[in-house]
């Protein structure tokens, strides 16, 4: 049996959400007041804006240490949600009480993509604000616990040459991950198949970067009724991930930039083998007239085995087909502090769900492979006996896992989950 105690764990999708003051240090004063701003709504809840643009919210981003009985769709405030949420330094201590070592952080309330923030009308203005929230979470996140955090950046989407530029500075500080959208087309930015993007993509493998598509880094969600339950949406989270997937490995510049890496966020690993077998299918049975050439004459499992990072929470359907993956490319996640995490007994869960399997290949999938592909390091710093799950709970032992702020959820946080499908507001006087 896998004894959890003896585990190290690197997640490769966690969150923050971000303190109301992160602009404060970095944006330059001639811009200060252009800064994204947390107004107090009419309701009471605390509300990221940018200009006219509101931001993401809260809710179920902020769930860490709640009973679902307290899960909220509609935006939070700080002061319901655990400290470890917004503050690094409460954020590590979270860390060490569910026994992760180190974690990549996406952000929040701009997107998992940075959407919000390329939306602003002045792309200038868009510039100065996604610097000032790369450096932000470089620097005051990341910086002061180089071995617990893999920072990754945004970027600035409508010009690719500028993205480049930007990825570039970003990898100068030590940044081996940048978000880039699920689906760039649903943003009303080119597709990837349209070579607007290479600049991006030859930066990214000279620089050793990977691009993460995170579920939901298109602000698309999957194709349903606009009534559907709200548990059809939650239970085809990974939809779009299987569009991601399926664009990547038809496209045709993997010849042009062998190199290249991008990861699949948040999406599960199950129904990969099915789509993997149906492309090979494809190409066998269809690419008379389809015409699609692989690099030296490959397959669509040569791009996935070469150029996909996978990752998953506890996907026991994924580990029984474990043999189907490329198991250096297959990594977990915490997705602390969303509403789908299993902190803080994700080290329990996770040895579950890889009993059978040998101890090199559950060193792979709980850290290895995050360490290598994001050039992160942590033993450089951390003597490895203290990365154990057992030896981070230790330090922190005071740390109350239970979130005793909060509110229960009521019939308002359904109707905003289907609003939000429809791109509807619900008015505030509604009440929470």
């Amino acid at each position: 049996m896998i004894d959890p105690e003896s585990l190290i764990m690197v997640s490769v999708d966690d969150h923050i959400c971000e303190p109301a003051d992160m602009f404060e240090r970095h944006v330059p004063k001639k811009y200060l007041d252009q800064a994204p701003r947390v107004v107090e709504e009419e309701n009471g809840v605390e509300q990221w804006w940018y200009g006219d643009l509101r931001g993401r919210s809260l809710g179920l981003n902020a769930a860490a240490g709640k009973s679902p009985a307290f899960f909220n769709i509609d935006a939070s405030r700080y002061d319901e949600m655990r400290a470890g949420c917004y503050d690094v330094h409460e954020r590590v201590r979270d860390m060490n009480a569910g026994g992760q070592l180190a974690a990549l952080n996406f952000p929040n309330w701009t997107g998992f993509a940075g959407q919000v923030l390329n939306q602003g009308p002045d792309r200038t203005v868009n510039m100065v604000m996604i610097q000032a929230y790369n450096d932000w979470h470089v620097d005051d996140w990341c910086a002061p616990y180089p071995d617990r955090f893999i920072p990754c950046g945004i970027l600035p989407m409508w010009d690719a040459d500028l993205a480049a530029k930007e990825l570039k500075r970003l990898a100068d500080k030590g940044v081996h991950a940048v978000t880039f959208s699920e689906n760039p087309e649903a943003l009303q930015m080119p597709s990837i198949h349209s070579g607007f993007w290479d600049p991006v993509f030859k930066a990214a493998c000279d620089n050793d970067v990977v691009l993460c598509c995170h579920v939901g880094s298109s602000s698309r969600g999957a194709g349903q009724s606009t009534d559907a339950p709200p548990s059809v949406t939650m239970s085809l989270g990974a939809v779009s991930s299987i569009s991601t997937f399926g664009e990547l490995l038809w496209a045709d510049f993997w010849g042009r930039f062998p190199d290249l890496k991008f990861s699949l966020t948040e999406g599960d690993v199950g129904w990969i083998p099915y789509f993997l077998a149906r492309s090979e299918h494809v190409h066998r049975r269809h690419g008379g007239w389809t015409m699609h050439e692989f690099p030296n004459g490959g397959t669509p499992t040569d791009i996935f085995n070469r150029h996909m990072l996978v990752c998953f929470i506890s996907d026991a359907v994924g580990v029984e087909l474990i043999e189907r993956f490329n198991i250096d490319n297959v990594c977990w996640e915490s997705d602390y502090p969303h509403s789908d995490t299993d902190w803080p007994h994700a080290p329990e869960v996770v040895a579950r769900v890889l009993e059978g399997l040998d101890g090199e290949r559950v060193a792979k999938i709980t850290h290895e492979n995050a360490m290598r592909h994001f050039s992160f390091d942590p033993f450089a710093t951390r003597p490895i006996e203290r990365c154990t799950v057992g030896a981070l709970r230790a330090e922190s032992p005071d740390v109350d896992t239970v979130t005793r702020v909060g509110r229960p959820a009521t019939e308002r946080d359904a109707q905003i989950f289907q609003a939000a499908l429809r791109g509807i507001q619900v008015p505030a006087s509604q009440g929470r």
